[in-house]
């Protein structure tokens, strides 16, 4: 597993936490598991699926629900006195994340992305994101599809311009994209 940032990408149900989870697991590191949703004590189905990613964390891991503030809770682990820093950081996921921030106008949306992103770059263990790969599918019949599939897709490249390291997880199976891939050029 390469140091520094790794992003792995995948729809929804393809295997992208179990191979987050699985790169965790081999890399002999502490490991501490940011959850970023968002209670909803109303879904039961939301319920489940925070239950079943509950059951596959090993004992030995550390879990920091952060919710929205995946930022604040990165910038305190950075701290030089930090009981948990040196832990190995897994984010799952970066869409549960964004979501809760979608109704921020583009201008406070910017600049918390930026804050991410730099808290991100600052980190000085290794940080394996989940992120939710959403370009693949139709144009949303929604505005705010629309909003989180554009965020999610920018925030993803500018990610991957810190990445050291990047996996897709489709129907299972996880490519690596940093040995397989070229960068898409910048616009002229």
């Amino acid at each position: 597993m390469a140091d520094g940032l790794v992003l792995i990408c995948g729809g929804s149900r393809s295997g992208k936490s179990r191979w987050a989870e699985h790169l965790a697991s081999i890399s002999g590191e502490p490991v501490l598991y940011l959850a970023t949703a968002a209670a909803r004590a109303d879904d039961p189905g939301w319920q489940q699926r925070l239950e079943r990613h509950r059951r596959r964390r090993p004992a030995s891991w550390t879990c920091l629900e952060t919710g929205a503030d995946l930022t604040g809770a990165l910038t305190q682990l950075n701290g030089p006195d930090h009981p948990l820093a040196g832990h190995l950081l897994l984010i799952d996921s970066l869409g549960t994340w964004l979501a809760q921030h979608l109704d921020a106008d583009d201008c406070h949306w910017t600049a918390t992305a930026n804050a991410l992103l730099k808290q991100l770059a600052q980190q000085r263990s290794a940080v394996l994101v989940v992120c939710e790969e959403v370009g693949l599918g139709l144009v949303a019949p929604t505005a705010i599809g629309n909003l989180f599939r554009d965020r999610m897709g920018e925030l993803q490249q500018r990610l991957m311009a810190q990445a050291s390291g990047s996996w897709l997880v489709v129907s299972g199976r996880a490519v690596d994209l940093h040995a397989l891939g070229q960068p898409v050029p910048e616009q002229p």
